[in-house]
């Protein structure tokens, strides 16, 4: 599982605090901010925002996809989409289109079609 400092959203100032409450990879936020007094009290406690919180819910939520790796983190960061949010605003095939040109851009074979469809899913 990727660490929360692989995550854009996730302010280098906000690393120490979560990491001084145990959260140090992208499924600690999704276990602690399912609600929306969960995310508040994790915002409160870090010193941020319950908007943030829930951005880096929605990263982590992107990341944790079935064989979402490092390299596949690097195809949507290139494509600029860091959260499922982002990822459902293209219909499935936009996603696949613009995945294809970040790997080419990145130099790397694209995601396969079936993977992008079940990310998309």
């Amino acid at each position: 599982m990727p660490t929360l400092s692989q995550l854009p959203r996730v302010l280098l100032g906000h690393l120490e605090p979560l990491d001084w409450r145990g959260m140090f990879t992208t499924g600690h936020p999704l276990d602690v901010s399912e609600t929306s007094t969960r995310r508040q009290s994790l915002a409160d406690q870090v010193g941020t925002t319950a908007n943030d919180v829930s951005g880096w819910r929605d990263e982590a939520l992107l990341f944790s996809l079935a064989r979402c790796g490092p390299l596949e983190r690097a195809i949507f960061t290139q494509t600029r989409i860091t959260g499922v949010d982002q990822l459902l605003d293209f219909t499935a095939d936009e996603a696949r289109e613009r995945l294809g040109s970040a790997a080419r851009i990145l130099g790397v074979f694209a995601p396969e079609d079936l993977t992008v469809e079940g990310w998309w899913e």
